[in-house]
């Protein structure tokens, strides 16, 4: 199966994900209630939160992955 395409519209929308705050706090912390909100409408609601996962290939509530 081949990758989905990402346009530069879905590279925009993920950018605003990442400025989210909501989406930060959930992110860093990992638990409370900004980390089940995302959790629960980020497939369904969020276009940001959609692009950032085509974008980056993870949920908007996982943890960014430390660089190396």
């Amino acid at each position: 199966m081949s990758e989905p395409t990402i346009s530069d519209r879905d590279r925009k929308l993920a950018e605003g994900c990442l400025a989210c705050p909501v989406c930060r706090r959930a992110r860093a912390k990992q638990k409370g209630l900004l980390f089940w909100f995302v959790r629960k409408i980020e497939s369904g609601l969020c276009p940001q939160c959609k692009a950032y996962e085509k974008v980056y290939g993870r949920k908007a509530h996982e943890p960014i992955p430390p660089q190396q």
